[in-house]
């Protein structure tokens, strides 16, 4: 168990805060009042600081107290700011929210600044998200940057491990807090972590007057994320962050090393709610400056202009979804939710968004798709009414699959046509240049060449040609309460083949061959004939061909999507195989 330590003639933070305030002339009550303590407090400090000889009998600071002030200077602070900020919506499509701008300066900026106002000049700063965008703070302010590769599936403890050699007299706090005044000092001594005056759930820690911070679960004072860590406790800490990582807790953050058996390593100490200001979202940002000019965004400018509303009129914003493709978040405006859709990193090679923007005029007015209010065709800005008491589809659930199929097959008999296809066999070629390097399945060019022998059999059998969706996995088909489907994300579609769609919905499941007859066999109702049934086999073949490469060009970007990308892969190599054998047997 965590034990808090006291040596002799160190100081709490009220001692501190009542030497460096201290002064002849200056009273009791003064201090009290400037200090936000007691009186009683404050008599009983300065009888222990007069006891300690730390002041003379006049509030005059003893040469024993400037020796404590030159040994008590805080060595060395680390500043966390590798996340994402999935909050940040839609803000962080374009800057860290340690970058973001708030009365004329950017967040990290200023503490910095603060920092160096107390003489802290070693300065270590964890980045991820767009760290090149930190990159400037090392000419100018002389920095160290340390990358956290991991900022996208882990959260801040493995931040703070990389730099778990560098904690001793050390403070750490995030990037995303703002302080009215500055909370550094030029004197430290006992470890502490900064709590908000504000009761919150979620919070299982409460700060008593005596600063210790007792267990309180779910409700407690907010964590603002700032700590100040000594020699000792930065032992501790080393220790269980090391302890932490070995155990592969690395979805954990960092506060968890200050908690053992309901005890918290560091005593607390409290801010007021309105000397500091946390920046986790748009509207926070809003809060605090509603001049910055990271409020001038973009995707809010588009909201503002199709919805005729001043941004203070945007709210509940967050993150619906990071997509395979695009960062997604929801708003309400008048009580109403709506989602807007910003194109991913490299979308722009992957889509043509005019070819979007004719499919979604065709398909706009029918009762199965989501109502769009709009659509940019140049770079894909999207926003459209939230479908509300809906859930995805599952494609384990018989009546969904049922239901989802229905629609369909609706959508498939309509023949709407366009004036582009989705050309499956270019866009393989075109998933392969993009990646710009060898596949790194080893037998991918022995794949792709029973992919392509397919080709023929396949444009034998093709019986319609119409507007496809492409994209029709089960997360696209949305059901409400009354069992009605929608179907989504039209951004793939274009004219081919409608078995092309059954294909796609059985490998996006992950379907082994019994689940896909038997979604053939929903589809077609029990009348698939067996050359359209192995011609779905190796639509289901190409497919995985296609959405492996696409998989192995997002990967180039730095995304990663674990076994799906193998399952693609497995896809394209069984399939062919199996419709392969079964050409050769009717070719006898």
């Amino acid at each position: 168990m965590f034990k808090n330590t006291k040596e002799t003639n160190n100081m709490n933070t009220k001692e501190i805060e009542v030497l460096r305030t201290i002064k002849p002339g200056i009273s009791q009550r003064d201090l009290a009042k400037k200090l936000n303590i007691s009186l009683g407090k404050v008599n009983q400090i300065i009888s222990e600081l007069k006891r300690q000889r730390f002041i003379d009998q006049n509030n005059n600071i003893t040469t024993k107290a400037e020796i404590y002030f030159e040994s008590h200077h805080p060595k060395n602070a680390i500043i966390l700011a590798a996340g994402y900020g999935m909050r940040m919506v839609p803000i962080n499509t374009e800057e860290p929210k340690g970058l973001l701008e708030v009365k004329g300066e950017t967040l990290i900026e200023r503490l910095i600044k603060q920092l160096h106002e107390v003489g802290i000049k070693n300065i270590e700063i964890v980045v991820g998200f767009m760290k090149e965008h930190y990159e400037f703070l090392i000419d100018k302010y002389h920095v160290n940057l340390v990358v956290n590769s991991h900022y996208k599936d882990w959260n801040n403890i493995y931040s703070l491990f990389l730099v778990n050699n560098v904690i001793s007299n050390t403070y750490v706090l995030p990037c995303d807090v703002w302080f009215k005044t500055n909370p550094f000092s030029t004197v430290e001594d006992e470890s502490w972590y900064l709590f908000g005056e504000e009761i919150v759930t979620g919070s299982d820690w409460q700060v008593k007057n005596n600063g210790k911070v007792r267990f309180k679960a779910s409700n407690g004072n907010k964590m603002i994320g700032l700590a100040y860590i000594n020699s000792t406790h930065g032992k501790i800490v080393s220790k269980r962050l090391e302890e932490m990582i070995k155990k592969e807790r690395h979805t954990s953050f960092w506060e968890d090393v200050l908690e053992d058996k309901k005890t918290f390593l560091l005593n607390g100490k409290v801010i007021s709610d309105d000397s500091h200001a946390e920046i986790n979202s748009y509207e926070q940002l809003l809060d605090l400056d509603s001049g910055s000019t990271h409020l001038k965004n973009n995707a809010i400018e588009i909201i503002e202009q199709v919805l005729k509303v001043n941004k203070k009129d945007i709210h509940n914003i967050h993150t619906l979804k990071k997509g395979m493709t695009n960062r997604s978040f929801i708003f309400t405006v008048n009580n109403k939710r709506y989602i807007m859709r910003i194109p991913g990193e490299g979308t722009d090679k992957l889509i043509d968004r005019k070819e979007e923007y004719d499919v979604y005029q065709k398909v706009k007015t029918e009762p199965y798709t989501e109502k769009i209010l709009y659509l940019n065709p140049d770079n894909g800005y999207k926003i459209s009414e939230f479908l509300e008491n809906t859930r995805n589809s599952d494609a384990n659930n018989f009546q969904d699959v049922k239901n989802s199929m229905s629609v369909l097959r609706q959508f498939h008999k309509q023949n709407y046509q366009v004036n582009h296809t989705f050309d499956i066999w270019r866009q393989i070629d075109l998933y392969e240049s993009l990646r710009n390097t060898d596949s790194a399945y080893r037998d991918y060019s022995e794949t792709k060449n029973n992919v392509l022998k397919l080709k023929k059999f396949i444009e034998d059998n093709i019986d319609r040609w119409s507007l496809c969706h492409i994209d029709a996995n089960s997360d696209n088909f949305l059901i409400d309460q009354n069992e009605n489907v929608f179907l989504i994300d039209w951004e793939y579609a274009g004219m081919q083949d409608p078995d092309l769609d059954i294909a796609m919905y059985a490998i996006y499941a992950g379907y082994n061959k019994d689940k896909i007859d038997e979604l053939i066999d929903i589809y077609y109702e029990n009348k698939c004939k067996d050359n359209i049934r192995h011609k779905i086999y190796a639509y289901v073949a190409v497919g995985g061909l296609l959405w492996s490469n696409w998989c192995e060009y997002k990967q180039s970007l730095g995304l990663d999507f674990g076994e799906y990308s193998i399952a693609q892969y497995r896809y394209a190599k069984e399939y062919s195989k199996l419709v392969l054998k079964y050409l050769e047997k009717k070719n006898d």
